[in-house]
């Protein structure tokens, strides 16, 4: 029993502090500031579409753009929660992605509606992808990294929700960038390439996340 004793309290002087966990909102408020830092740095680099201004006037350009951003705090909200083993009792908050895609895809259809007749498309079309892919690896390696550092307990769909968080970003660098008007385009070749991102999101969460 002297040793028992001994040994517990070895330990308890060996033991050193452990720092508790930001609350998922914290932690998905980090990402979010780093992220707009991040689109502004981009922007600065890239320059912005010379008739901004005008278009946020559009009544589907800026729910377009609002949409884009809420699907953002979700997806960054929902990968911070997704990062506890216990999704920090909250659950639901994990479901708020699927109703702002929801959202985003009416509001998409309703835009592509109302470019009648439609606008002339760019004459490129994958480079679109690959520049918002491009700007996405940076911020989906970072959440991955941060992530790990917790002991998340749904892999899969960690995975896919940070790295939809990570495109995000991405397609609204493009959004505020890419000078065009077409609603077929942008759904083509900046949104629709979202669902390959998320799939491989479930690959790289069993990859990256394993503990």
């Amino acid at each position: 029993m002297e040793n028992v004793d001994k040994l517990i309290d070895k330990l308890a002087r060996d033991g050193t502090a452990v720092k508790p966990a930001h609350h998922p909102v914290v932690l998905s408020l980090e990402w979010i500031t780093v992220a707009v830092f991040y689109i502004a740095v981009a922007l600065m680099i890239s320059g912005i579409r010379s008739d901004l201004m005008a278009k946020l006037q559009e009544t589907w350009f800026a729910a377009e753009i609002a949409s884009l951003v809420a699907i953002f705090i979700a997806t960054s909200l929902s990968a911070a929660v997704l990062s506890f083993p216990d999704l920090h009792q909250m659950r639901r908050v994990v479901l708020a992605p699927a109703i702002m895609f929801a959202v985003f895809a009416i509001v998409m259809y309703f835009a592509w509606n109302a470019d009648t007749p439609p606008s002339p498309p760019p004459i490129h079309s994958v480079e679109c992808t690959l520049s918002i892919t491009m700007l996405a690896i940076l911020p989906a390696a970072w959440i991955l990294y941060v992530m790990r550092k917790f002991a998340s307990t749904h892999l899969y769909l960690a995975g896919s929700v940070a790295l939809l968080s990570a495109f995000s970003i991405g397609a609204l660098w493009l959004r505020l960038y890419e000078q065009t008007d077409s609603i077929k385009h942008v759904i083509e070749w900046h949104y629709l390439p979202m669902i390959a991102f998320g799939i491989i999101g479930l690959w790289l969460g069993k990859v990256m996340l394993k503990w």
